[in-house]
């Protein structure tokens, strides 16, 4: 199973200058990739084309060969940084949850979820706590391909470990494919198979 870009480019509006261009990156689901740049550099524009959260851009996005759907669930998913600014401040964490799908208890109590945070906001939990229910609503199992942007990044050192070795663990059980942003190097050299960088594929 294959994700492509193919020479997908991106401005913003009202500017002449691409932060994105001519870009091809194919990722397969047989390997965990990691993708490196500085930053600035659109790493995180490229991951919302890739998962169909930015659909104003140029060129073509695939999943073994067919377009993302735009109605129905996307396979292909996108933990962000920040959790926070991609959740409903009006809804609560169960709705949140099942907004995606509901886990079991045993992938609850492995993710850190306390059932008791079920009836809370968004704002009255940490952002480390918001970033477990972030990763597990990605887990759907409908997903196919997961996309991590810096999704540890609010995370303790400890728990960081925990919650990667968990996510691993399902993608290749579930022979999902995955790529990761960091800039972690020693991260990305001990759990990815390929690095990509940006730079060596970016046109600007």
């Amino acid at each position: 199973m294959e994700l492509k870009g193919n020479n997908i480019s991106f401005k913003y509006p009202f500017t002449n200058k691409y932060i994105l261009k001519d870009v091809d990156i194919c990722i397969d689901n047989t390997k965990i990739t990691a993708l490196v740049g500085d930053s600035g550099s659109g790493k995180s524009t490229l991951c919302k084309i890739l998962s169909g959260y930015e659909n104003n851009f140029e060129g073509t996005v695939t999943l073994d060969s067919k377009e993302l759907p735009k109605k129905e669930f996307c396979p292909v998913q996108l933990i962000f940084q920040h959790p926070e600014k991609v959740m409903n401040p009006k809804w609560k964490m169960n709705n949140i949850l099942e907004e995606s799908w509901m886990p079991d208890d045993e992938l609850l109590k492995e993710f850190g979820i306390q059932k008791s945070w079920f009836n809370r906001f968004p704002q009255e939990l940490s952002g480390g706590e918001l970033q477990r229910f972030s990763v597990l609503r990605a887990l759907n199992p409908k997903t196919q391909f997961l996309i991590a942007d810096e999704m540890t990044t609010m995370l303790d050192a400890i728990t960081q470990v925990q919650i990667l070795t968990s996510v691993i663990d399902i993608v290749k059980k579930r022979k999902m494919g995955m790529l990761i942003v960091s800039h972690d190097k020693p991260l990305v050299e001990t759990i990815c198979d390929e690095v990509i960088y940006l730079k060596d594929i970016n046109g600007v």
